[in-house]
């Protein structure tokens, strides 16, 4: 089973998306939209910009590792989870990588 997006409304009615691995695991998260088309908008730049590297900010603090994808203009589009090491957080991109560019979305926001 290939990753997938997953398109949802929050509590306070804003517009995320999140990104799971084909073993459900969420591994990229989006910020919140004040409209869906701006959503799916975001959904489409993970899946352009997942593709090159250099688009990943990597941060580590505390012992604690994540990254950000951002877009060309510099606005970050994804969120990772935190990770216990940084080998764990290079898996996570790696991953994203993989299964952004083909990923289905799921609209869970109907």
């Amino acid at each position: 089973m290939p990753g997938k997006f997953e398109l949802y409304k929050d509590k306070g009615g804003k517009f995320r998306f999140r990104l799971k691995a084909s073993n459900g695991q969420i591994i990229l998260a989006s910020q919140g939209y004040k409209t869906k088309v701006s959503a799916k908008n975001g959904i489409a730049s993970v899946q352009r910009n997942s593709a090159e590297d250099a688009r990943f900010e990597r941060k580590g603090s505390k012992g604690k590792f994540m990254f950000n994808l951002k877009a060309t203009n510099g606005q970050i589009v994804g969120t990772s989870e935190r990770y216990e090491t940084e080998r764990a957080c290079e898996n996570g991109i790696k991953s994203v990588a993989k299964n952004a560019p083909g990923a289905k979305v799921e609209d869970l926001a109907v």
